[in-house]
Order: C-alpha cells, then sequence, then structure tokens
C-alpha cells in the first residue's frame, strides 16, 4: 500500500481523493495555487504546498513546481484527478522518472488514447465499431473537402488532441467547411499544443453513452456498467446518470463487452472510461477513451456500492482487483447533477464572488461531493462547478424524485448557480421518459427561456 499521495488538483476532486486516502490510511499532500489558500482540500489534507499563482499555468499545469512539492514532501505516488495534467503523458513519464507512482494508466496508454485519431484506428483494428470519418489526419484545406464529400455532410471537424468539449465544430456544407477549418487548427494548436485536426459523420439525436472500466497491473479489466451522458451544453455534460435507462439488456451487454475489449487493445491499467454514441437506429460507436477518472464517476460508486478512486489508489501500488465480472451488479438508479456557479437566465454566464450562505441537503441515498462552504470564494480563474449533487434510489423513478427533494433543499446564496434549472429539469417529461439525446439540452434551454419571457410579457 502507497504510503503518502500529492494530489495534483483542486476542489471537489481533491478532496474526494483525500477522504478515499484517509479511509485507506494514506497521508496526503495537497498543492494549491495562490488564489486557493483558504480553499477546503487545503485543510483537511495532512499537509500542502503552495506551487504557484492563480492561473493554472503557473499552478495546476506547472508539472515542475508539482513535482518538486512531491519530492519535498517524501510522496511515492502522485494522483492527478481530472482535468488539468490528468491526461498528459509527459507529466506522467516524469512522475515514473522521478521514482514516484502515477496514479492512473502507464503513460503509454494516456499516449495512444489521447489522440483520438490514434484512438480511432486502434479500435478500428481491435473490430471495435468507430464512427465514420478520417483514421488519419486532415492534411489540408483541399484534403479535408474532399473527406467531407465522400462521408457527406454533416460532420464534426475534431482536434485530434482535443477534450473537454474543446476543439469541436458542427459543419452543413463546404462553406461552412472552409470557414471553420483554420479557426479549428488555431484552436487544436492553443488549447492542445497540436493542430492535428479529423473528421466524423455527425451522429444525429444520439445517446452519450459511456462505460466504466477497472484493472489492474495483472492484466484484470473489468466493466462497472454504463452511464447515460446525453444531457450537454455546447458539449459539456450536466446531468448524468447510472445506468442508462435506454439500453436493453442485450445492447448493454454487447457495448460492456467491447469496452472491455477496447481497454484489452492497449493493455490498461487503471480506472478510465470508454465513451460511445448511440444512434436511433441502436447502433453505437465508439468515440473515445478518458484514461483519468471521470467527473461523474459517483452515480457509477452508487449503483455497484465500489469505490473507484481506492480501487485505483490499490491498482496503481500493484494491488490485484478483488472483483470477479460476474459479481458486479447494478443495484438500483443514480442520478448526478453539477452545481455550476453560472447564471443560467444570463446565457449560463460565469459567476465568481463569497458564498454568503450554503445549506447542502441530506438524508438517505444523497450524497454530496464538493469543496464549498460558508464565506468560500469561487474564484474565476478555474472550472465553476461547485458541487456534484448525487442522488440514488430503486428504480429511475424514484432516483429523480430523490433529486427533486435535495435540490429543493440545496441553498447557495451570495453567487449565481443552476439549482433551479436542475430542479426544472427534473419536471421535464422528455427528461422523466429517459429517450433524450444530446441534442435536447439546447432545445429545453431555449424552452426555458421563451416560458420566461412569456411570463414576464404578460
Amino acid at each position: 500500500m502507497l504510503r503518502k499521495i500529492c494530489i495534483a488538483n483542486r476542489g471537489e476532486i481533491a478532496v474526494r481523493i483525500i477522504r478515499a486516502c484517509k479511509d485507506l490510511g494514506i497521508k496526503t499532500v495537497a498543492i494549491y495555487s495562490e488564489a486557493d489558500k483558504e480553499a477546503l482540500h487545503v485543510h483537511i489534507a495532512d499537509e500542502s504546498v503552495c506551487v504557484g499563482k492563480a492561473n493554472s499555468k503557473d499552478s495546476y499545469l506547472n508539472i515542475n513546481n508539482i513535482i518538486s512539492a512531491a519530492k519535498l514532501k517524501n510522496c511515492d505516488a502522485i494522483h492527478p484527478g481530472f482535468g488539468f495534467l490528468s491526461e498528459n503523458a509527459k507529466f506522467a513519464r516524469l512522475v515514473e522518472e522521478m521514482g514516484m507512482i502515477f496514479i492512473g494508466p502507464n503513460s503509454t496508454c494516456i499516449d495512444l488514447m489521447g489522440n483520438k485519431i490514434n484512438a480511432r484506428r486502434l479500435m478500428s483494428d481491435a473490430k471495435v465499431p468507430i464512427i465514420p470519418g478520417s483514421i488519419d489526419p486532415i492534411e489540408s484545406l483541399e484534403d479535408g473537402l474532399k473527406q467531407a464529400n465522400s462521408f457527406g455532410y454533416p460532420l464534426m471537424i475534431k482536434a485530434a488532441a482535443g477534450g473537454g468539449g474543446r476543439g469541436i465544430r458542427i459543419v452543413n456544407n463546404d462553406d461552412e467547411f472552409k470557414a471553420v477549418y483554420p479557426i479549428i487548427r488555431q484552436e487544436a494548436k492553443n488549447y492542445f499544443n497540436d493542430e492535428s485536426i479529423y473528421i466524423e459523420k455527425l451522429v444525429k439525436a444520439a445517446k452519450h453513452v459511456e462505460v466504466q472500466i477497472m484493472a489492474d497491473k495483472h492484466g484484470h479489466v473489468l466493466h462497472l456498467f454504463e452511464r447515460d451522458c446525453s444531457f450537454q451544453r455546447r458539449h459539456q455534460k450536466v446531468i448524468e446518470e447510472a445506468p442508462c435507462h435506454y439500453l436493453s439488456a442485450s445492447l448493454r451487454q454487447a457495448m460492456c463487452s467491447d469496452a472491455v475489449k477496447a481497454a484489452q487493445a492497449v493493455k490498461y491499467d487503471s480506472v478510465g472510461t470508454v465513451e460511445f454514441l448511440l444512434d436511433d437506429q441502436n447502433k453505437y460507436y465508439f468515440m473515445e477513451m478518458n484514461t483519468r477518472i471521470q467527473v461523474e464517476h459517483p452515480v457509477t460508486e452508487m449503483i455497484t456500492g465500489i469505490d473507484l478512486i481506492k480501487n485505483m489508489i490499490r491498482a496503481a501500488g500493484g494491488g490485484t482487483l478483488p472483483y470477479k465480472q460476474e459479481e458486479i451488479k447494478i443495484l438500483g438508479h443514480a442520478i448526478e447533477c453539477r452545481i455550476n456557479a453560472e447564471d443560467f437566465r444570463n446565457d449560463f454566464k460565469p459567476s465568481a464572488g463569497k458564498i454568503t450562505f450554503y445549506h447542502a441537503p441530506g438524508g438517505k441515498d444523497v450524497r454530496i461531493d464538493s469543496a464549498a462552504y460558508n464565506g468560500y470564494t469561487i474564484v474565476p480563474f478555474y472550472d465553476s462547478m461547485i458541487a456534484k449533487l448525487i442522488c440514488f434510489g430503486d428504480t429511475r423513478l424514484n432516483a429523480i424524485k430523490r433529486m427533486r427533494g435535495a435540490l429543493e433543499e440545496y441553498i447557495i446564496d451570495g453567487i449565481d448557480n443552476n439549482i433551479e434549472f436542475c430542479y426544472f429539469t427534473m419536471f421535464n417529461s422528455t427528461f422523466i421518459s429517459g429517450r433524450y439525446t444530446t441534442d435536447f439540452a439546447a432545445t429545453w434551454i431555449k424552452e426555458l427561456k421563451e416560458r420566461e419571457q412569456s411570463i414576464q410579457q404578460t
């Protein structure tokens, strides 16, 4: 078992990892920026080190400072959480070269799956279905137009090294392709330092379904079933649930088996997620693999009773997964709402400032993953997520009802937030049916806006 872990992250995921380490009897070291000196993860860790100024490139993305902090505190491992450096193969290699353990997959896996073009090629070779589109990077505008016309519009132009909803554009014809092409290349270079791009056929009215994978360094690969992540705003997930209400037992088995096959193809050895798009004909396609813990991992923990963070730490330390596939069962239904500091009535504009009053809901099967507290200041430098509210029920409808009650109790004063938006969604008939797709959130937001305008006019 590992002795001391440096958590190379902030916010609720840093808090989540620290709590798992406490359960395992592992000491923790928090890193923080100058803007985060009063953050909860700094207060609850055993030790802490400031690694730079507020800007993430000077702190949470500063590889040298983070590794130096971990060495200074005699850590034997680093957990990157999600975002920031979690899928940075260079960081993973440097951690290993400095004699520490990177709590995540091996750097080769991160390299292979981090580039979406490489990942598509590998999955195609492994006989995992992929979305029709490029197998090689687009070399020029002329090459892109030629490929686009061979596949047919509408299409998505994507950054090969993209992620987090960035580096993606939808195009419907040659003129739109020509206009977007230089923009997406520049975005790819600016965000990911890799201007390689490719195209995929746009799968309309799709379900975004991801399968949770858990593996160790002894060749064992298991799945923990799937999550429905179709409720997205501008490619960013807002509400997730597990399992996917839409799937039949046979479709679930096929998708989960292909996810395991995908992980085995790259010799995966940690916790990760294989993401699929499911079309209206019940055909599914590999989209990407996230080589890290996901924001929405709690819904999987709720329906299986398995702690993903603890098992991720155990696997990194060389332990064997203590489960067989047939022992992992779906025990009910869970829903997660991402509670964000944003004004949903003003195009979801981010909101920063001091929380003047904070009351989190509780009760049976209600879970809050958060780093917020009374008097805490939401700083404008990082992601707007304040908390994740997760509710469990023996049925999906009961999970929805529990979420309604929890959202009614949740109070965050002093800053704008999306609690009311999530609450309204829990009463939407399309959401309740479970048949919503990735284009649903945009339609729903427009409908809410029109309703409010109508009320104001009367």
